[in-house]
């Protein structure tokens, strides 16, 4: 767990990160450098969850490098799917990462939403649905690794 008291939000206590995979953690199948690292640093404070369209069928082996099961959401209605899951877990214990379309909904249940520009692009619906903006998914992985960086972005 990340406890972080941020003024004008309150305490806020995060158990699970919920992660997008394609565009956010992967980019054309592969897992982007690093991504496995910072994972394994923060799987004994977080519960890390991924979902995923599985766009290029390689989920399988993203799951492996990863030591983690990705939830393979249904084709059709994907961005109320991972919406759905923020709120199953508690909305008010999750941060999301993400970056499509897709994402929006999931980015605005969370207690954090995070959007991380792409190489892959990121959707503008997106991007304004979230709490925080980051060059990439490591710089988004570094806020959980240094809280102190979301009590510095996010205060009011």
């Amino acid at each position: 767990m990340i406890e972080i008291q941020i003024p004008g939000r309150g305490l806020i206590s995060l158990e699970y990160l919920v992660c997008d995979v394609n565009g956010t953690l992967a980019l054309d199948g592969q897992i982007i450098e690093d991504v496995a690292y910072h994972i394994s640093l923060l799987r004994d404070r977080l519960d890390i969850q991924l979902l995923t369209a599985d766009t290029h069928g390689r989920q399988e082996a993203i799951d492996q490098q990863l030591g983690l099961k990705a939830i393979r959401l249904q084709p059709g209605n994907e961005q109320e799917q991972k919406a759905a899951m923020i709120r199953k877990l508690g909305f008010e214990h999750v941060a999301a990462i993400g970056q499509g379309a897709n994402d929006a909904a999931m980015l605005r249940e969370a207690a954090i939403g995070i959007c991380v520009l792409s190489p892959e692009g990121t959707a503008v619906e997106t991007l304004l649905s979230a709490d925080i903006v980051v060059k990439d998914i490591n710089c988004a992985f570094n806020l959980f690794e240094k809280p102190l960086r979301l009590l510095a972005t996010l205060r009011k």
